[in-house]
């Protein structure tokens, strides 16, 4: 069966406004002044936790930025555990294009770096949790993206088919789990980093989700 994995944040959904306001909120909870700006950092958001709070010890003057990561990852996330949803929606045409695959016989799945049971609470506050055949977050294995195993456990749960299989995705994350899993990789473009992710060479773009049955189509017929 034809299998299509989705990234969660950035691709289908945008979450930057509700992981910024878990950022902020845990500089707070340590002392620190709001460092991160929606808009200006969404790109940030997209590739994790840790990754806000090295931006926001870089902008603090901090010597250690992985020390203020590791001291906040925990607080952020139960930031964002208690406010999963006031900021976030669903990109245009995201949901109809599932739709659309599965009614074509098409297997989809989710493979996210965010926890699993903050993904599975999203999905579920979104009220699409049922859409999707499966979902692999961050600790579901012991590793996550862009090891491929993630990926992999992704379509075995959906019960595709990895070699008619391809990832969806937003970030150079996404780009490489696709090639060290040997499968094609489409990239978003209404994201924050827009039409630059041309520049990591994806096997296509996607410049909203009413092409995504044609991007499909060509490159697992």
């Amino acid at each position: 069966m034809r299998c299509v994995i989705f990234d969660l944040d950035g691709t289908l959904a945008d979450t930057a406004g509700d992981l910024i306001a878990a950022a902020n909120a845990a500089l707070g909870t340590m002392g620190h002044a709001p460092q991160l700006v929606l808009g200006a950092d969404d790109a940030t958001a997209f590739r994790g936790g840790r990754a806000m709070l090295r931006l926001a010890a870089t902008r603090l003057g901090l010597d250690d930025g992985e020390a203020l990561a590791e001291a906040g990852y925990a607080l952020l996330l139960e930031a964002y555990g208690n406010a999963l949803d006031t900021h976030t929606t669903l990109y245009p045409g995201a949901m109809e294009a599932v739709f659309r695959l599965k009614a074509n016989g098409i297997a989809v799945g989710i493979c996210t770096n965010k926890p699993e049971a903050l993904a599975q609470a999203l999905l579920g506050r979104l009220g699409i949790r049922g859409e999707f055949a499966a979902l692999v977050g961050a600790d579901t294995l012991p590793v996550r993206k862009p090891d491929p195993a993630p990926f992999f456990e992704a379509v075995a749960r959906a019960r595709g088919a990895v070699e008619r299989s391809i990832l969806i995705g937003d970030t150079a994350t996404d780009r490489e789990t696709a090639r060290a899993a040997g499968r094609p990789c489409a990239l978003v473009t209404f994201g924050p980093a827009g039409q630059t992710v041309a520049d990591l060479a994806p096997e296509a773009l996607i410049d909203h989700f009413d092409a995504l049955d044609a991007v499909i189509d060509r490159l697992i017929p």
